[in-house]
């Protein structure tokens, strides 16, 4: 069994914030964490019927700069790649597909800060 490190429990937080935001409005959740050899997907969500896979950057300071920065086209084309091997093991074959990126800022005090990015570029 690996050790809990305290950057996983951070991600954690910020999946479960990000998944309250999105089905707040109004996306239906499928799946959280879904993994292949290419890599993991955080969330798989429908939003009507467009499949949208939602990168979550959770942060608890800006030392690193936002969870929106580090967001590098070379990461949102592996997603576009995870989306589309999602959508065929899904069984969804044409399905409209779209990447969002959901940037949580932890803050000491009151609720977490929520930038969600529909169609992330």
């Amino acid at each position: 069994m690996r050790p809990v490190r305290v950057k996983d429990g951070i991600g954690a937080y910020g999946e479960r914030v990000a998944v309250e935001h999105l089905e707040r409005a109004g996306f239906v959740v499928l799946e959280r964490n879904w993994r292949c050899d290419i890599g993991e997907i955080d969330i798989v969500a429908l939003d009507g019927a467009t499949v949208v896979v939602c990168e979550v950057k959770t942060r608890s300071g800006l030392g690193f700069g936002s969870g929106l920065e580090a967001v590098t086209p070379q990461k949102l084309a592996r997603l576009h790649r995870l989306a589309r091997r999602w959508r065929d093991a899904a069984g969804r074959a044409g399905a409209d597909l779209r990447v969002d990126v959901v940037a949580v800022h932890r803050r000491r005090r009151g609720a977490p800060q929520v930038v969600h990015v529909r169609g992330a570029q």
